[in-house]
């Protein structure tokens, strides 16, 4: 969703009808986790994805309709192997989506979470997709406010409650409640759909391997800052539009610097004076991956300055060093795909193994 909503925005702004289609569940080996988003708009413009491509005509056809109608409806999608001609999920899972008309009457909350999102502020989308409230009704919920309603003021305290909660985590997940919000019962489902700021990559090191690892950290979503204490190699024109660059010394810039469980810290110094100091405050702090670049050699000695720091075991055991899976990687931009595969690898629990060498499922099941 977050990659359409531009689109989405200048089409509210001006007024302009469209069916969304967003995925709210998923099971098995599903193209697309829960959140991506199909849009229909004017002249039959379409934008995002909810599949890759398997049911996208089907559900272009379920936009008009809701747009026609001006009814919300619920849509399931898997894999029939008994007619090749069905519309279905080739990878044998299922997804279901809410496929629902936006317009300023029909969802007038839908311009601000947008705007909240364009805006790095963090907000969690609302949406009843089932059961006696309202299809389709929208709640948004900041961290400190909400707007809108989904039919009852039960219902809508309990589903603020709730979306903090999610939102602090930055999930997206279904919910059900009673009619007027009571827990434990199951009459109306909800789909609550976070909205929290991209997480960062702080990339030190300004040189020739940084530039590429800081593109591909932005391709990924990443908001990406490069930090050196070196003027000449730390300026703009070295890295892409968009990365931040940061002239001060490592450590001191990190310390300043507030990390959360999903921030990727890259260590390119290759310098003693830079990345000892650095990794001792990178690994005493809240990070989902911690990687420094350097030979086995470097690696050696690295870890024992650092624990003559008085890092711990545990402490030490989050560097991953050298950084990057074993692909064989030579130019700086190989080496960033190198480190990209590893950060994700790590996030989503992947072994790192060809997908030809293992069994099972291939998308590895989301933590809850």
């Amino acid at each position: 969703m977050r990659e359409i909503l531009p689109a989405l925005a200048r089409w509210y702004a001006d007024r302009v009808p469209f069916g969304l289609a967003t995925v709210v569940s998923v099971s098995r080996s599903a193209p697309r986790e829960p959140g991506a988003a199909m849009a229909v708009g004017g002249d039959d413009e379409v934008v995002g994805s909810v599949s890759g491509g398997c049911v996208e005509g089907a559900v272009f056809e379920l936009a008009q309709e809701v747009m026609a109608s001006g009814e919300a409806r619920l849509a399931t999608f898997g894999y029939s192997d008994e007619d090749a001609f069905a519309v279905g999920l080739t990878c044998g899972g299922e997804i279901t989506l809410l496929v629902r008309p936006v317009t300023a009457e029909t969802d007038p909350v839908f311009g601000a979470v947008a705007a909240s999102v364009a805006g790095g502020e963090p907000v969690t989308a609302a949406t009843v997709v089932d059961g006696p409230a309202p299809r389709g009704a929208a709640l948004a919920v900041w961290p400190d406010t909400e707007a809108g309603t989904l039919g009852t003021a039960g219902l809508d305290v309990a589903v603020t409650a709730d979306a903090r909660g999610e939102l602090a985590l930055g999930a997206s997940v279904l919910r059900h409640y009673g009619p007027h919000g009571e827990r434990r019962e199951d009459a109306v489902t909800v789909f609550l759909q976070s909205f929290a700021p991209p997480p960062r990559m702080l990339v030190f090191g300004a040189i020739d391997y940084a530039a590429a690892v800081a593109r591909i950290g932005d391709f990924l979503g990443y908001r990406v800052t490069v930090c050196d204490a070196r003027p000449v190699f730390a300026t703009p024109k070295r890295f892409p539009a968009g990365v931040e660059v940061v002239v001060d010394w490592p450590h001191r810039y990190l310390s300043g610097t507030e990390t959360d469980d999903r921030t990727v810290i890259c260590v390119l110094t290759h310098d003693p004076k830079f990345d000892v100091p650095l990794l001792e405050e990178a690994l005493r702090r809240p990070a989902a991956y911690i990687g420094a670049m350097g030979s086995r050699r470097t690696h050696d000695e690295r870890r024992a300055r650092l624990a003559e720091a008085g890092l711990t075991e545990a402490e030490l055991a989050r560097l991953r060093s050298p950084l990057g899976l074993d692909l064989g990687a030579r130019t700086p931009e190989e080496v960033a795909v190198s480190v990209a595969a590893e950060i994700v690898a790590l996030r989503w629990g992947g072994s790192g193994t060809p997908l030809a060498k293992t069994a099972g499922a291939i998308h590895h099941p989301v933590a809850p």
